[in-house]
C-alpha cells in the first residue's frame, strides 16, 4: 500500500485528507467469571488491550469491578441480554424479566431486529438495572455500552431509548465490499445512522476474528491511522488471547501504538462520513 494513502474498499483518500486516528483494542465479557477477567487483566497489564467492557450481575462482576478500580482499567458497560445472570444475589424479578427477553431474543436470527410490545417493562427494568449496578460497583454510569452478542442494537433497547442520550454506543461491525450481500449492508447502515442521531460511535468496528490472513489485519492496522477503529476481542478464546500476548497486533506495524484507553479524538463518524460507505461499512 502507497504510504500516503487510506485504501478504502475501490477508492484512495490522500492521508492528508483526514484527521489522525487511533486503533482501541476492546476486550468483551469482563465480570463474567474468573477465568475470563483473568485473561482480560494480564491482556491489560501487558498493554494490549485499550479497554474492556464489564458485565453485571454475573459470577465475577464483583471483583472485577474491584480490580478493574485498583488497576485502572477503563470499563464500559457490556449489556447482557442473552446469557443468563449468574452471580448469587440477583433479585428474582430481575432474572425471570432477563430470562424471559432472553428466550425471545434467541428465538431465531430475526428476534433482535423485532420490536417486541409485549417485553418494553421487561427490557426497560433490566436495562436499567444493570446501567444502575454498574454505577454501583464502579462508581459513575457508563461513559460507552455495547452489548453481549450486540444486543445493545436489538430493536426494543433502540425504539424506547434505553440508553442515555450522548453515551458511546458499539456500532454494527464494518465490512468491504463483497463480504455482505447488498440488503444486510443497507440495514446496517441504517442502523448505524439512527444511532448517531442520539449517540456517539466510532468510525468502524471489527472483530478480531479471524487473525488469518494477516493481511486482513494489516488492512485494519492501516485504516485506524486515519480513522477511530475499534477492534472487539474475546481473551478467554485461546486463539485470540495468543496473538494479543505474543503482541502480535503491535507486530503488524512497528509504528502502531494501540490507543491506552477507550476513547474518541475525532468528532463522532467524521471520517466514516467522508468516505464512500458502500465501500466499507455494511
Amino acid at each position: 500500500m502507497n504510504a500516503q494513502f487510506v485504501v478504502m474498499g475501490e477508492k484512495e483518500i490522500p492521508a492528508s485528507s483526514t484527521s489522525a486516528g487511533c486503533l482501541i483494542v476492546n476486550a468483551d465479557d469482563w465480570g463474567r467469571d474468573a477465568a475470563t477477567t483473568d485473561r482480560i487483566h494480564e491482556c491489560f497489564e501487558a498493554r494490549v488491550i485499550s479497554s474492556a467492557s464489564a458485565m453485571v450481575f454475573m459470577a465475577d462482576s464483583h471483583r472485577g469491578a474491584a480490580l478493574a478500580q485498583q488497576r485502572g482499567l477503563d470499563c464500559g458497560l457490556h449489556l447482557n441480554l442473552t446469557e443468563l445472570f449468574s452471580a448469587v444475589d440477583v433479585p428474582a424479578r430481575l432474572v425471570e424479566r432477563q430470562q424471559k427477553i432472553a428466550r425471545y431474543l434467541r428465538r431465531n436470527r430475526f428476534a433482535p431486529i423485532l420490536f417486541h410490545p409485549g417485553l418494553t417493562d421487561s427490557f426497560e427494568c433490566v436495562v436499567a438495572a444493570q446501567i444502575e449496578e454498574f454505577h454501583r460497583l464502579y462508581g459513575a454510569a457508563p461513559a460507552r455500552i455495547d452489548g453481549h452478542h450486540h444486543m445493545q442494537l436489538s430493536a426494543n433497547v433502540l425504539s424506547q431509548k434505553l440508553i442515555p442520550d450522548g453515551t458511546i454506543v458499539r456500532r454494527n461491525f464494518s465490512f468491504q465490499v463483497g463480504e455482505k450481500n447488498w440488503a444486510n449492508r443497507t440495514y446496517r447502515k441504517f442502523r448505524d445512522r439512527r444511532l448517531q442521531q442520539n449517540y456517539r460511535v466510532v468510525d468502524f468496528l471489527f472483530n478480531l476474528q479471524p487473525i488469518e490472513p494477516a493481511s486482513r489485519l494489516q488492512r485494519i492496522v492501516s485504516l485506524s491511522r486515519h480513522a477511530v477503529v475499534e477492534l472487539e476481542t474475546h481473551p478467554v478464546n485461546v486463539e485470540e488471547y495468543g496473538f494479543l500476548m505474543r503482541g502480535g497486533i503491535t507486530a503488524l506495524d512497528d509504528s502502531l501504538q494501540i490507543a491506552p484507553r477507550f476513547s474518541l479524538p475525532l468528532a463522532p463518524g467524521s471520517v466514516a462520513r467522508a468516505l464512500p460507505q458502500t465501500a466499507v461499512n455494511g
